[in-house]
């Protein structure tokens, strides 16, 4: 039986994953699990971990005695997460010269490659997949953030054909929707409504994706309920708060509470970088117009 089949013993922890519910990943009970997906499971916590902030103590309980690639991709990405990025990219190009065929690799390995900007690397590399959905979605990811939204709707429709009922593939169709625009922003949130909707389904990613499809359709009033709730149910996630400055600049209210609060939650997140870098841009280009008395 396929592990990540709908009758699949994996099926329930990935999407979990995928969901952006990361501590009911690593809380999730896998002592049922049969041996053969043990250690598929254990990387998926693992890997929750790290999405949780928690990258030195994923690299604390590998140690330095890792017996097989899934747990060396692992602590490639751990690495490259906790600031450790030359050694971990050794790592990951160690892992894709010697472990190109393994699925974790392929993922974890990619993900460092493309963060260090070997994005030819990271794709030659997913490339190599055989029905790995998670590589798709990260070649998806790649192709968005190249602007190449052609390609990376070619890679969700060519998914699509043999792994339809996907909650990967509707949320890789979801961020191609969201890059294409028109009606897909509608098809976009349908998807995300539905998982931010349900209890068992909830999270912060999901709230946020449902709010930034409501941003796209014009729906500035549902895009900020969806946002204040999602700030009283996750008051410190990074995500919540980033989208949140950008809502409040957007409609004109306040953002400088909601950027210190992200200072202090993750100051290295993507959002502030460009910020700083955009404001010193600001500043070197007023300084050669200085204002007359």
């Amino acid at each position: 039986m396929d592990p990540f089949s709908a009758e699949g013993e994996l099926l329930n922890i990935h999407n979990a994953f995928y969901q952006g519910q990361y501590q009911e990943v690593v809380d999730f009970d896998t002592s049922s699990f049969s041996s053969e997906n043990t250690l598929a499971a254990r990387v998926l916590k693992l890997r929750a971990q790290i999405a949780l902030g928690q990258s030195k103590e994923v690299l604390k309980s590998l140690g330095a005695k890792r017996d097989t690639p899934e747990l060396d991709a692992v602590a490639a990405l751990a690495q490259h997460v906790s600031g450790s990025e030359e050694e971990a990219l050794k790592l990951a190009e160690d892992l894709a010269a010697k472990h190109e065929d393994n699925a974790a690799v392929q993922v974890l390995a990619g993900q460092v490659l493309h963060a260090q900007d070997k994005t030819a690397e990271a794709l030659a590399l997913l490339s190599k997949h055989s029905g790995n959905l998670e590589a798709v979605a990260l070649i998806v990811q790649i192709h968005l953030q190249q602007n190449r939204s052609d390609l990376a709707l070619k890679e969700v429709q060519a998914a699509r054909r043999w792994a339809q009922d996907s909650l990967l593939v509707n949320l890789a169709e979801s961020w191609v929707g969201m890059r294409v625009g028109g009606e897909k922003y509608q098809a976009a949130f349908y998807v995300y409504e539905e998982l931010a909707s349900v209890p068992s389904t909830t999270s912060a990613l999901s709230i946020v994706g449902q709010a930034v499809s409501e941003l796209h359709l014009g729906r500035l009033p549902e895009a900020e309920a969806a946002l204040q709730s999602a700030l009283q149910k996750y008051p410190e996630d990074p995500q919540v708060l980033a989208n949140s400055i950008v809502l409040n600049a957007i409609i004109g209210k306040d953002k400088e509470e909601l950027i210190e609060r992200l200072r202090k939650v993750q100051p290295d997140h993507a959002f502030l970088t460009d910020l700083k870098e955009k404001s010193d841009l600001f500043d070197t280009a007023a300084a050669k117009y200085p204002v007359k008395a």
